[in-house]
């Protein structure tokens, strides 16, 4: 609910990647979303768009979607923890999820974080490591004692693994992951939007 107002064509295009990614279980969500589609037709550019009563109409109403069932789900601790992460020049995008009795991928809850002036100078499998390690931290209170799955397009933890010994901080970092027991899935890009689009976000 925090999502700022879309004021450029990236930031509606992310905002889209994000609703998109559930538009299965909203009803109408093309109608709904038109507004913002609408917007990217014809020869698009960077610069900041006009942005209609209509616009904002249908961006409030796909922030009501994302956060009310049937997408948003209550946590259910017999079920896996899917954690989604990904890293951007800007910061980090976290979605926690689980699986439903169809096997379809629901979110538990939304996180992202805004990287330091020292965070952003990290190179692209720091900061995708960084995502991660922010990611378990902040959800302990789910992983902890649960078998889980952290799903990136990235898999920075074979280079942590192996650059733990070099400085401290990924020393801290692979301590920190020691108490958990999970997996790491990758998943493609196109495939990550969800996360993606957290991670291209300034929330409030």
């Amino acid at each position: 609910m925090d999502f700022l107002t879309p004021t450029t064509i990236i930031q509606i295009r992310a905002s889209l990647g994000l609703a998109g990614y559930y538009a299965h279980y909203v009803k109408f969500f093309s109608l709904i979303a038109a507004p913002l589609t609408n917007v990217l037709k014809g020869k698009v550019k960077k610069e900041r768009v006009n942005w209609t009563k209509e616009c904002n109409q249908a961006f409030i109403e796909l922030k009501n979607r994302l956060t009310e069932m049937p997408v948003l789900y209550a946590s259910d601790y017999n079920r896996e923890f899917i954690v989604q992460t990904d890293a951007s020049d800007l910061g980090i995008g976290i979605v926690l999820s689980q699986r439903d009795d169809k096997n379809e991928k629901h979110p538990v809850l939304y996180l992202s974080k805004k990287f330091t002036d020292a965070q952003r100078k990290y190179g692209t499998t720091e900061k995708e490591c960084a995502a991660i390690i922010y990611a378990i931290k902040k959800l302990k209170y789910y992983l902890d004692g649960q078998h889980f799955t952290i799903e990136t397009d990235h898999n920075p933890l074979v280079w942590l693994n192996s650059n733990a010994g070099t400085n401290q901080r990924f020393m801290r970092w692979f301590l920190a992951l020691q108490p958990f027991q999970y997996k790491v899935v990758h998943e493609a890009g196109k495939k990550h939007l969800n996360a993606d689009a957290l991670s291209r976000s300034e929330v409030e």
